[in-house]
């Protein structure tokens, strides 16, 4: 029996137009969307409107749990750091037209200063609550430092605000050298939502990036355990299959969509 809400992460099906990925994610039994402000904006530039994709989202019977992304609100400082949280705002303001819960923030790269991550993060999440949105701090495993769940616990504490939350995603565990069972560091409340995909060991790990990622099933992550450890925490929100895979984009996305569902029901219901 399900006890989580199978979302498709629109990214799966990139080169798809934002009204037919909705679309799609409705036929083929999807609960929700994950939508990227990129997309968004393409559509906006050929006359479309954030109300068509609010009804489109809403015709289809589906959630959108976050959108996606926002950056700079970390790494930047005086003049760019306002231009950033200028951007951020228009991005916020899309996010709420379109219905999301949540928007996503991701980490800087490179080297960081955690302190620095904790106060801003606090920051963006109350720049959130002007627009009636909630932030969330990505830790990404090809970041340098911002890699892990212990990496993200470290920002969330530091900003000091009970709002504070991450996304979980096995990729990002795996690439950043992570233990799965740090989920159980996490609260349910601590976790907006969770990426789904799979690993490969074909290729070192340091070396891996967003493309290498498989479908649920088709890798070595122990999702089985994973899906138990959000579980146990009494998580019972969103799976949502995030993908960024040029062969799968050739593809008829719906087949692609299909195809993910059942592998992600494969392995969580298993």
């Amino acid at each position: 029996m399900a006890d989580f809400v199978y979302s498709l992460n629109s990214s799966t099906i990139r080169p798809t137009p934002i009204l037919e990925k909705i679309a799609i994610a409705g036929r083929t039994g999807y609960g929700a969307i994950e939508l990227w402000h990129d997309d968004i904006d393409l559509y906006l530039l050929t006359g479309g409107t954030l109300a068509d994709i609010r009804k489109a989202a809403d015709d289809n019977g589906l959630e959108v749990p976050t959108t996606i992304f926002l950056k700079g609100w970390w790494d930047t400082v005086g003049e760019e750091y306002e231009q950033e949280i200028d951007e951020i705002k228009r991005r916020m303001e899309q996010s709420v037209a379109v219905g999301a819960t949540y928007a996503i923030g991701g980490p800087p790269l490179g080297e960081v200063d955690f302190e620095l991550g904790g106060r801003q993060y606090a920051r963006l999440l109350e720049i959130g609550r002007e627009f009636g949105i909630k932030p969330i701090m990505e830790f990404l495993g090809f970041s340098e430092q911002v890699n892990s769940i212990e990496a993200a616990l470290r920002v969330m504490e530091g900003s000091g605000d009970g709002d504070a939350t991450t996304v979980l995603d096995p990729f990002h565990i795996y690439r950043g050298g992570g233990d799965v069972e740090s989920i159980a560091k996490l609260t349910a409340d601590q976790i907006a939502i969770s990426h789904f995909n799979d690993c490969i060991d074909t290729k070192p790990r340091e070396e891996q990036h967003d493309p290498d990622r498989v479908m649920p099933g088709d890798g070595v992550f122990d999702l089985g355990r994973y899906c138990q450890l959000l579980r146990d925490v009494g998580y019972n929100g969103w799976l949502s299959l995030e993908l960024f895979r040029e062969d799968l984009w050739e593809q008829d996305p719906e087949e692609v969509a299909r195809e993910g569902l059942e592998k992600m029901k494969a392995v969580a219901e298993a």
